[in-house]
Order: structure tokens, then sequence, then C-alpha cells
């Protein structure tokens, strides 16, 4: 089975429904939740179009509340929370079928003169290979990569299994220059894998896992059309909550962003699968082909979404 990338352009193109509410698309194609950094980096964008030109986000905080469905009318309302000299600050609230799905804070900052220092960057990790956004990814995640608006091309080393973190990302389509656009697709890739990237060091199986919240700071102008290491790994994990930390750097080592998530971990049970995969081994899923896992993916949509938490 074949699937072509998926436009994130065009997943962040919002329709206007009146003052400061926006529809943005939540196309059938695909698993039968929406993508958690998809709502986000929809939910930073309505905000982007309610600031005057000028302030970059420097910040976003935002709570999961409820899965998110695909196919399914998503509205974005936006509050203007402060418009200052220096800092703007706008909350919106990601809706469907009358609830709330997802809940986002940004502050915006106006450019100015200040001192530029930053930890030092990792110097022990592999930069891509010339070619290495068109070559295939034989993982047993290579369908849904295939699918990623972002090439994605994880650092493997010996005994790191099928680890996605740390990798190398970038967008595949043209973005125009716009920082607060390129802000929006970082967000959107910045929620890539970081529930399992919570887990302890040593953890096996395959546990309940759900993002509960997550942070970005931009600390830099950032392009995301060329080469991004994204790196993610835990710090706590205690009474089923996880936390991950998370930088990315450019392939010279300026960091542009870093990153905060809770994920909720719960050892009762496992990852929550969707409807036919529900009764796969882990063992059997680790060597499954990627057509096959994508084939099954979409067989899973037309049986019907995945449950959400509960919580």
């Amino acid at each position: 089975m074949s699937e072509s990338p998926r436009s994130l352009l065009s997943l962040l193109t919002l329709s206007p429904l009146g003052e400061d509410r926006w529809s943005a698309p939540t196309p059938a194609e695909g698993p039968p939740r929406l993508f958690g950094g998809q709502v986000a980096a929809q939910s930073l964008r309505a905000a982007c179009l309610s600031v005057e030109p000028g302030p970059r986000p420097h910040s976003l905080h935002g709570y999961f509340i409820r899965p998110g469905r695909p196919d399914t009318p998503l509205e974005l309302v936006v509050e203007r929370m402060r418009d200052g000299r220096s800092f703007t600050t706008r909350h919106v609230t990601a809706v469907q079928e009358g609830q709330a799905i997802f809940e986002l804070t940004a502050s915006f900052h106006t450019d100015e003169d200040g001192s530029d220092w930053q930890e030092a960057a990792p110097t022990d990790i592999p930069a891509p290979e010339p070619g290495a956004d068109t070559e295939r990814d034989e993982s047993p995640f290579g369908g849904f990569h295939a699918t990623n608006p972002f090439v994605i091309r994880p650092v493997r080393t010996a005994g790191s299994g099928f680890a996605m973190h740390p990798c190398w990302v970038r967008i595949r389509e043209p973005l125009d220059a716009d920082p607060r656009l390129h802000a929006c697709a970082l967000a959107y890739v910045s929620d890539l894998a970081v529930v399992q990237a919570a887990r302890a060091p040593g953890s096996t199986g395959m546990p309940f896992g759900a993002s509960l919240d997550h942070a970005v700071w931009f600390h830099r102008p950032v392009d995301v059309g060329q080469w991004l290491l994204f790196r993610a790994g835990p710090v706590s994990n205690f009474g089923a909550r996880g936390l991950a930390r998370g930088t990315f750097h450019t392939a010279d080592g300026v960091l542009v962003a870093s990153l905060a998530q809770e994920a909720l971990l719960r050892t009762s049970g496992r990852f929550p699968m969707p409807p036919g995969m529900a009764d796969i081994k882990e063992e059997d899923l680790a060597t499954m082909k990627p057509e096959d896992m994508a084939a099954l993916w979409q067989r899973s949509r037309r049986t019907g979404a995945a449950d959400g938490t509960g919580d």
C-alpha cells in the first residue's frame, strides 16, 4: 500500500467562521485519532492570525483534553488576552462536536536586542546522509513516516531498536519565509513520539500512553526546511505520569527550540491500539512491514475510532 505525504500547509490553511473563530481541516485519511501536534499547530496558527504583524511566538502551553477525531469539524476559538508593546497573549480552544479537545495559550514577543548564549550542542550525533530525505525508512513505522509532512530520519545505534529519538526532521514542502508559519510547523513535529520518549530507561512492553500537556519555547527563528536534530528523553516517571524534555538544534548546533511534555503512562494494559490491531502481539508488530501496518491503520479508521482515556 502506497500513501502520499500530507501537506502541512493545507492543514494550516484555516477558514474564517467569524471574529476570532476559525475552521481547521481534519482529513479523513490516516489513524483514527488526530495527531496532537496537528491540533497544536492549527491552534497556534489561529492565534497567529489574530496578532498584528511583527511579534513572533516565543512559547506555547497546551492541554490535551479529549482525543480529536478525523473527518469531524474542528473549530478554533481565539480569546485575545493581552496586546502589549512587547508581549501579546492569546488563548485558543479547539472544539469538536461542542466539546473542547485542546486548550492552548501562546505568547508573542516583539524582537529586542540582547545577549546570545546557549548550552553546548550535542557533538556525537551524525548528520543526515546525502539523499536521506528520499530514502525509504524500513522500520515498522516507515508507513507512518511516509505520510508525515516531515521527513523523519531516526539516528539508530546498536541496541537502540526502533527508538524514534534522536532523529533528524525537515519539512517536505516549501514554506514561505514567514517566521510564524515555521513556528507552527515546528509545533506540529514537536509532538512526535514524545510519549514514548517519556518512558523510564529500560521500560518494556507497550503500556497505555497519551499526551497530557505540552509546552514549546521558540528561542530563535527557525527554518523547518533545513535539517533539525530533534531529541527527547525522560526526566521523571511517577504515579502513571511521565515527563519528557526535548530540544531542536540546527545541523550546525544552534538551539532553536525546547519542549516539555507530561504523558499518561499506565502499566495496566497496553498502548491503545485501534480496532483491527488490538490483538496483535508486540513482537509481531515490531516485525510488521510498513505497508501492512499502514493497511491496518486504514482498516481501523473504517471500523471506528479508538477509545479515549476516559479521564
